[in-house]
């Protein structure tokens, strides 16, 4: 899938100091058992046997084995799907809706994801075919049109869907996005058809790469292009500054928001990605959600996504 899978943490503990066990065999107890203790320890925690010999006598051996083998066994690194599973089970989902999260914590490289599959992206696509402008202004070495910036702001700030499409248009619509993604590294996001941009299909982990490559290192966008489309996502209306800033301690966050009611059932499509600050760390917060009764009801699920989402890392 994505090459920001990263691996988890593990936490090594220390073995307890041994006491000698005879004045005279001092040293060959305190060496022998040590290095007796180790590998019992070690093979303990594989899951594995261990046969070796040793210089000690069989009593300090056995005495040295009995002593390791109430050693805690090393505790596994920490399953942040896991939390995030937990703490999304206290998470109200109406029936028949469905939702997906996925978090990374840009301090330590730590990420976590609940649920799968493809949604509509309604308005969040706009970050992406932001990005998009500005990678094929990058390779044309050029800044955006004052026409251009007009219509990022307004797309970006305010959601404004003339602008999107404009910009939808100028990127070169599906194929365009398609063409950008792949060098951004997104792989399971699919731009909608025709003018449709809004049905863009895409995934909490995709969406995770793309904030990635707008506020995390390594992106295909320069300096000044991140800035630019942070900026804008740090500035969004009043009236739409809900969805992931929920989980944030400040107001710090810089986000999109989309929601879109579906013509063919009524029910809401409500999405909302960004940057937060909670407890001091940076995490970057992707929530997709389908099947809302109303747009509110999709907000509170979005917004209660992102704060189970954050909780794992707490």
């Amino acid at each position: 899938m994505e090459s920001h899978r990263v691996a988890r943490r593990r936490r090594a503990r220390s073995s307890r100091s041994r006491q000698v066990l005879s004045a005279v065999l001092a040293s060959a107890v305190v060496v022998g058992g040590t290095a007796a203790g180790t590998v019992y320890v070690r093979a303990h925690a594989d899951g594995g046997a261990v046969s070796s010999q040793s210089s000690v006598t069989p009593s300090a051996s056995a005495s040295a084995s009995r002593e390791a083998s109430v050693e805690p066994a090393a505790e596994p690194s920490d399953d942040r799907d896991a939390l995030l599973e937990k703490a999304m089970r206290a998470v109200a989902v109406e029936h028949g809706a469905d939702v997906a999260v996925a978090v990374l914590d840009l301090d330590s490289g730590d990420s976590a994801r609940y649920g799968d599959g493809a949604f509509d992206t309604a308005s969040i696509v706009k970050v992406d075919i932001l990005a998009a402008l500005l990678l094929r202004a990058q390779d044309a070495d050029r800044r955006l049109t004052a026409q251009e910036k007009a219509y990022a702001t307004a797309m970006i700030e305010d959601s404004d869907n003339d602008s999107a499409s404009a910009l939808w248009t100028a990127i070169g619509r599906a194929d365009g996005l398609a063409r950008a993604n792949k060098r951004f590294g997104l792989t399971d996001t699919t731009g909608g058809d025709g003018p449709l941009w809004g049905l863009t299909q895409t995934t909490a982990d995709d969406q995770l790469i793309l904030l990635q490559q707008v506020f995390g290192d390594g992106s295909e966008l320069t300096d000044a292009s991140r800035t630019y489309l942070q900026g804008l996502m740090g500035d969004i209306a009043a009236d739409q500054s809900w969805g992931v800033s929920a989980a944030a301690d400040d107001a710090g966050w810089a986000l999109k928001n989309g929601w879109l009611a579906r013509s063919t059932t009524g029910l809401w499509d409500v999405n909302s990605i960004g940057r937060i600050t909670a407890d001091g760390r940076i995490y970057l917060v992707a929530t997709l959600s389908n099947g809302n009764s109303t747009k509110e009801k999709g907000i509170s699920l979005v917004e209660a996504a992102a704060r189970a989402a954050v909780s794992a890392f707490a």
